[in-house]
């Protein structure tokens, strides 16, 4: 019988997950249409914020599920001193998409709720890709080095996208977030980009720096979150079947240096070396925090 429940289980979270969606989609797609119809500030403000209180009912939601099917132990430390009025710039090491869940599951409604950078291709997701760009989600368009070498004009233009989006936050609480590794973590891609770090990715600094040249005055400061599974990295159909048995998550509040204000990652030659190696220096210190949390 226990090696049905686990399965079965897994069904019942799944179809609580997409009633959840939907229920929650629907209004939000009502409320996106008027903002659209209305384009006044005050308007704007209204709808703004009626979208954010139906995207924290959907975490809220979520986390009643897997507070009901999962069984998860949660170790959770240093939230103390998170404000809900601040803006912040959050990143995390990334190994499963759990990630997102989890952080959502411990972040909702301690600070604003995540506005996560997208691929474009993503918006053709049913349902959920049109949430996302309702939301006001960043999509961005990436290119390669290789075709970057053929069509130089398009160089930048991921930072023209992030100015863009983030002038739309301009004077709201805003909590901007970032895998600063860009992609998950498999040994596959670790032994690829031989990587230096036991237990990561090597960590992309760009887009943490687009983000500070664009709203950096505005930010409160940096939320570094570090997240661990003792038990192994799960995936998605683990978390749904309850079996993600324990989640470790670890923020640390990083003040953000005048020297990385206003300042042009792109152009400046001097400064992205300064800002890799400080992203580095996070990186390291990250590694030997999951060897602590590991054991």
């Amino acid at each position: 019988m226990k090696d049905f429940l686990p399965p079965l289980r897994g069904v019942f979270a799944a179809l609580l997950l997409a009633c959840n969606t939907v229920l929650c989609c629907t209004p939000l797609f009502i409320v996106a249409l008027f903002k659209l119809c209305l384009p006044f500030p005050a308007a704007q403000r209204v709808t703004d914020e009626l979208m954010r209180h139906i995207h924290e009912a959907w975490v809220s939601l979520n986390k009643g599920w897997m507070k009901l099917l999962a069984g998860t132990r949660w170790q959770v430390s240093g939230l103390e001193g998170l404000d809900y009025q601040h803006s912040y710039l959050v990143t995390s090491n990334h190994q499963s998409w759990v990630d997102i869940l989890a952080l959502q599951y411990v972040l909702n409604r301690r600070i604003r709720p995540l506005k996560f950078f997208l691929k474009q291709e993503l918006i053709w997701v049913p349902v959920i890709g049109l949430a996302w760009w309702a939301l006001g989600f960043p999509f961005m368009k990436r290119y390669s080095k290789a075709y970057l070498a053929k069509h130089p004009e398009k160089q930048g233009k991921d930072l023209e996208t992030t100015r863009r989006t983030c002038a739309k936050f301009a004077g709201k609480p805003t909590a901007i977030f970032n895998f600063a590794e860009g992609t998950r973590f498999t040994p596959g891609k670790h032994a690829q980009q031989q990587s230096p770090f036991r237990h990561l990715l090597k960590p992309k600094a760009g887009g943490i720096a687009f983000v500070l040249d664009a709203m950096g005055e505005q930010l409160e400061s940096i939320i570094n979150v570090t997240i661990s599974y003792p038990q192994g990295r799960p995936g998605f159909w683990d978390l749904l079947c309850g079996r993600v048995r324990e989640v470790k998550v670890q923020f640390e509040e990083i003040a953000i240096a005048p020297q990385f204000i206003g300042r042009s990652y792109d152009q400046d030659v001097q400064y992205r070396a300064q800002f890799q190696a400080w992203v580095n220096e996070l990186w390291v210190a990250k590694d030997a925090l999951l060897d602590r949390m590991k054991t």
